[in-house]
Parts: structure tokens; sequence; C-alpha cells
């Protein structure tokens, strides 16, 4: 069983980014232990490089993770802009392109989206130490903008849903790299699509919907809260799903693995 280790980005007398007499250390603590509770309520075995607001360096955070020999790394902030409500969105930073940990900070974005952040994709970072120093594969997920008013208001009304989606990009990784395997009974089986698309707007969807089906693919639209979801196929072998996604991936589209 892999061991993530959740990192809450600042503490003690760095508060990291402020806005409003708001403190990204606050958001980012309240943060990762959520995301630490249901990945640990998923079985998935799970340390914190803290859970009080204590100050660490960016290589004691490092240094902490690595001792508990953890698999993965993920550590928890906000982003910010010098002048506020200039930008918005979920950012995941990677100190190597490519492998695993592209792959989970891609997974964590696009589940990020479904709950309403904008996203704005991957970004590689060599001078952060706590991704640098880390050991194991190591990802920074900037949950919005601290100073950007929308994304404090997602942040706060979908704090709960904020929280599952980071889970969920890490468990869908863990998933795809074959390191977790849940086990289902026979009569619920889990059955495993390709999403392609998440829109605002009904006609892209089905848009997109269209020009799939053209193509001879199985397609579906379905709500996700205010949005609708292109999905493709239907499988319950994970190959055969994860064959399709990377076929898809290949003709430019944005995919993500989702199951029910």
């Amino acid at each position: 069983m892999p061991k993530i280790i959740i990192d809450a980005g600042h503490g003690g007398y760095d508060n990291g980014a402020n806005y409003m007499g708001r403190r990204e250390k606050d958001d980012n603590l309240s943060l990762a232990l959520a995301v630490g509770e249901i990945l640990a309520d998923s079985g998935i075995e799970v340390g914190f490089t803290r859970v009080d607001d204590v100050y660490q360096s960016p290589v004691d955070k490092a240094r902490i993770a690595n001792q508990q020999d953890g698999d993965f790394l993920v550590s928890i902030h906000r982003n910010s802009s010098p002048i506020p409500n200039t930008y918005s969105g979920v950012q995941t930073l990677i100190y190597r392109d490519g492998g695993v940990m592209a792959q989970m900070a891609e997974n964590i974005n696009q589940e990020m989206a479904q709950v309403g952040y904008q996203n704005l994709g991957t970004d590689l970072r060599k001078n952060l130490a706590v991704l640098r120093r880390s050991t194991m594969p190591a990802v920074l997920v900037e949950a919005g903008f601290i100073n950007t008013d929308a994304d404090n208001v997602l942040f706060d009304r979908q704090f709960t849903e904020t929280a599952q989606a980071i889970a969920d990009g890490i468990i869908g990784t863990l998933i795809q790299t074959g390191e977790l395997e849940f086990e289902s009974d026979d009569d619920e089986k889990e059955i495993y699509r390709v999403q392609t698309g998440l829109f605002r707007n009904k006609a892209n969807a089905e848009a997109m919907a269209t020009k799939l089906r053209n193509m001879g693919y199985p397609v579906a639209v379905e709500t996700a809260g205010e949005f609708y979801a292109v999905k493709v196929g239907e499988y319950d072998d994970l190959e055969d799903a994860t064959e399709l996604e990377q076929k898809l991936r290949r003709m430019g589209y944005d995919t993500l693995i989702v199951s029910r």
C-alpha cells in the first residue's frame, strides 16, 4: 500500500500570502488535513509534515517527509498575484516533467476543474526546495488564488469538494500506475470511462460529443453540478480504458479516466 505524505505549506511566523486578514498558512493546513482524512478513510496510509501552526522551512518540510519513508509527497498551497483579483484557478507545480509526478499533477488539476476551478495546468519549478529535496515523487498544488475573491468563495463554499478533488486526483493516479487496487463486489464492478471535456455551456459539450460519435465512439453527456461532462466508452477493465484514454490524448483531447 503506497504512503502519501501531505505537506501544509508555510506555518508559524511564515504566514505565506495574506489577503484581507486571510492567511495562506491557515487555508493550507485545513485543506491538507481534510485531504489526508479522505485518503485515510480510503485505506491509504497518510503522513503529514505538520498538523498544527508551526514553522518549517521548505528544506525542513522535505526532510520531515523523507524521514517518514513515503511514496509520494503532495504539498498544499494557495496562489497569489501582485494585483488582487487578476488571476483565478488551480495550478500544480512539479520538479521534473513527465512520469508519475506530471500524471498526478494533471489528474489533480482536472479533478479540481470539475469543482469549478479554472485549470491553469502544470508548471515546472526546479527552484522549490520542498520538491527538489524530496526523495519521492512530489507535486505542489496551488489551490486557487488567495487574493482573488471568486476563488476564496469557491474554496470556502465547496471546501469538502475541493479536498475530495485533490484526494481523487491522487487516488486516480495510484490506480492508473497499478499501485492501488480497490476490491469490489461482483454485483458492483467498477465501470471506467474517459472524460474528454467539462463545459458550462451544454451546447459546447454536445458539439464535442457529436464529433466523437461521428468518429465511432460511444459518448454520453452527463451533468456534474453546474457543468456538463463528456464521457467516452464504458469498460470494466482499467487497461482498456487506459488504452482509449491514451489514444484520445494523442488526438489532442484533455483526458481523464473516471469510474462509477
